[in-house]
């Protein structure tokens, strides 16, 4: 018997964890308190890390699609047959024609950050989509127009903030997410030990919501009406107080000039006087800081929410300010290598939507494979990625890759997306990989540093996810003419994940090696966030201007917020702390227990309805209908709905044996992809119009 130490990488939380291991198997994890970050703390999922290694559905060798099913094969072959299908997809159609969906699980695995994108970039197709689009964009975004690039994300100083302000988050549920910040309830319960204050906006009571000092219902779609609001106010006390570095404040004063208190309150629901008491609270405490997620950038004003969150914590003078919001000094600099960001350089074609980074929007996919003409997408790479549960209009999305002439998946299980693929490649489970958290470190609220030596060996026949990208890529690369950028780009695929990361240690802000942070399995402590301002700003003149014009000329559109049918109700998602996405509902361990798919409604919006709880119900949106049993819950808004995302499974093909005894249709048969923020194309998979009746 022996105890490993690793992280858990399943969520944003990065917790370290002790792993026993007896005869080969995993018989134990717990938390690992020699960790600086998570001092122990861990949630399920981490002790469902057993089952993803365990799990008899997972593939362990690549598999095509044959007349008589799927059929195993060896890597040297499939490689061969993937390279051969995607070039002659493209001889015959152009580069574009090959598509590319990168799922979340992505920014969680080491080999996939160091070598996907190498790979990606030998298809040289502009036809790439990613779960950004449903999740963080506006985040990247408000970051890339203020900050300069689209990883410089300011994150909440919670272990001396004296004032949290929280929109649309549930951290109780997420562990922390674009604020990597694990043990969170802990962390919340010192904050009010301390004398701290904390203020959750959300409109549905959730379990954050229950150990806050304040929660305000707000309607979906309206947070930026209240962060406008809360500025006016802010400025109209006299509490502005921005850097001198700070550039643009009159414009952004004239601009919410008329967005008084009274204004907010006829369309979110919270009350004038509330707004201006937090506006208050905020503009004189100590040390503030304002924190929105999801439910503020999956709407149709995502793109305004995020901005308007950084401009109230600049004018208060919180941003880069110990116990406000400030910048990670990570071992390893993501920042270095990844590129600054760009919006809007080339358009989806059937559409028009822009990309950012490099990316278009998700909420096209699906119509830039059904839509006919030059461009079309007629092949796609998925990598552990489901986006027919996760991506607006699932339905739709699904049609539409049954129509592709070839598919390949990098992914160990046939889902209800990869059950379209003609070869998958699975990459061997997280317990049997070496780990460094590239991104996590970058947004985590303490600096630390931590390697991880891989748990358990991976079988001779198994391969790396890192692996599988450095011979897809060498493989297309041995195709293109002779040339120094062909040399340059097969010596970076050689390279292992844990040579980049020594050598990004080696030049990061410290001048580490792998060597001395191993001496420290447990994980090096680094310190508390630091002061980085100016001279960290990546635009050349070292200067933030708040008044972005993308962001100002999007306003207007706020004006139709008043507009609403009688009869309409708005859906929300919501998470669950055994929930991960799509991707953990194969573990028995966290799908016991009582059903969690269940759609929540206020007992006032049941009774105008004349349903009853525990009816099942029908739900209906622009983009389709579902049938799901209806809850009764005061802890939603009146004119609210909610209902989880990524359920859904049990469809024909999908080799989930325990996922497809999960009950629950997909949320995202319910969400259309006509609804995206017009300023960055983020999904607006919460405020959803639909109507609810019974079956």
């Amino acid at each position: 018997m022996t105890v490993r130490r690793t992280s858990c990488n399943l969520c944003e939380a990065i917790c370290g964890v002790l792993v026993t291991v007896e005869d080969g198997r995993v018989t134990d994890i717990r938390g690992d308190e020699s960790d600086p970050l998570s001092r122990g703390h861990i949630c399920p999922k981490a002790v469902a890390l057993r089952d993803l290694q365990d799990d008899p559905d997972r593939l362990t060798t690549p598999v095509r699609r044959t007349a008589d099913g799927w059929e195993q094969l060896g890597w040297d072959a499939a490689y061969e047959l993937v390279v051969d299908k995607l070039a002659a997809v493209q001889r015959e159609h152009g580069k574009n024609a090959v598509g590319v969906y990168l799922g979340n699980p992505n920014v969680h695995s080491l080999g996939a950050l160091t070598h996907m994108p190498t790979m990606v970039r030998q298809l040289r197709t502009r036809n790439r989509f990613s779960a950004t689009s449903i999740d963080q964009l506006p985040h990247m975004l408000a970051s890339y127009l203020l900050y300069g690039h689209q990883l410089m994300v300011a994150v909440p100083d919670i272990d001396r903030t004296s004032y949290l302000l929280m929109l649309g988050a549930n951290p109780l549920a997420s562990n922390g997410s674009m604020m990597t910040a694990p043990g969170f309830g802990r962390r919340l319960k010192d904050l009010r030990k301390r004398g701290g204050r904390v203020v959750l906006i959300d409109p549905r009571r959730t379990e954050t919501a229950a150990v806050v000092d304040e929660h305000h219902f707000v309607r979906p779609g309206t947070d930026a009406a209240f962060l406008l609001a809360l500025i006016h106010q802010v400025i109209a006390d006299g509490h502005a107080r921005p850097a001198a570095y700070v550039d643009g404040f009159a414009a952004v004063e004239a601009a919410v000039e008329d967005w008084t208190p009274e204004r907010a309150a006829a369309v979110t629901g919270i009350a004038a006087d509330v707004i201006r008491r937090i506006a208050g609270e905020f503009g004189t405490a100590e040390r503030a800081a304002c924190y929105g997620r999801v439910g503020v950038s999956t709407q149709q004003f995502g793109a305004v929410c995020q901005w308007a969150i950084q401009v109230l914590n600049i004018i208060t003078g919180n941003l880069d300010r110990p116990g406000g919001t400030m910048f990670p000094r990570p071992a390893v600099n993501a920042l270095a290598g990844l590129g600054r960001g760009h919006l809007g350089v080339w358009k989806s074609r059937v559409r028009g939507l822009p990309e950012f980074g490099g990316e278009l929007p998700v909420a096209t996919m699906a119509e830039e494979i059904l839509t006919p003409g030059e461009g079309q997408i007629r092949a796609m790479v998925t990598v552990a990625g489901n986006p027919v549960l996760s991506t607006p209009n699932g339905r739709k999305l699904d049609e539409a890759l049954g129509t592709l002439d070839f598919m390949v998946a990098i992914d160990p299980y046939i889902n209800e997306t990869t059950r379209h693929a003609d070869v998958i490649l699975p990459p061997a489970p997280p317990l049997e990989r070496d780990h460094y958290d590239v991104i996590f470190h970058q947004l985590a609220v303490r600096n630390t540093a931590r390697w991880n030596d891989a748990v358990l060996p991976k079988p001779a026949e198994a391969r790396h996810d890192w692996e599988i990208f450095r011979d897809l890529g060498l493989a297309l690369v041995r195709r293109t003419p002779w040339s120094r950028r062909r040399l340059e780009v097969m010596a970076r695929l050689r390279l292992s994940p844990k040579r980049i990361v020594d050598v990004g240690l080696r030049i990061g802000p410290y001048r580490l090696s792998l060597a001395k942070v191993r001496r420290t399995p447990g994980g090096l402590d680094l310190g508390p966030l630091q002061p980085a301002l100016p001279r960290a700003l990546h635009h050349k003149s070292k200067r933030i201007d708040l008044a972005q014009r993308m962001i100002l000329d999007d306003l207007p559109r706020l004006d139709a917020l008043a507009l609403v049918s009688p009869d309409e109700l708005l859906l929300i998602g919501r998470r669950h702390l055994r929930n991960n996405n799509s991707w953990m509902h194969n573990s028995a361990r966290l799908v016991k227990g009582k059903p969690r798919h269940h759609l929540l409604m206020n007992p006032d919006d049941l009774a105008k309805r004349s349903l009853t709880d525990g009816q099942l119900v029908s739900v209906t949106s622009a983009a389709g209908s579902i049938a799901v049993e209806v809850a009764a819950s005061n802890d939603i808004m009146p004119g609210v709905v909610s209902l989880p995302h990524g359920f859904g499974h049990g469809r024909p093909g999908a080799r989930l044996s325990v996922a497809n005894e999960v009950p629950g249709p997909s949320a995202n048969d319910l969400t259309d992809t006509e609804l995206t923020d017009t300023v960055a194309g983020t999904a607006a998979v919460n405020g959803v119009p639909v109507t609810v009746t019974a079956c």
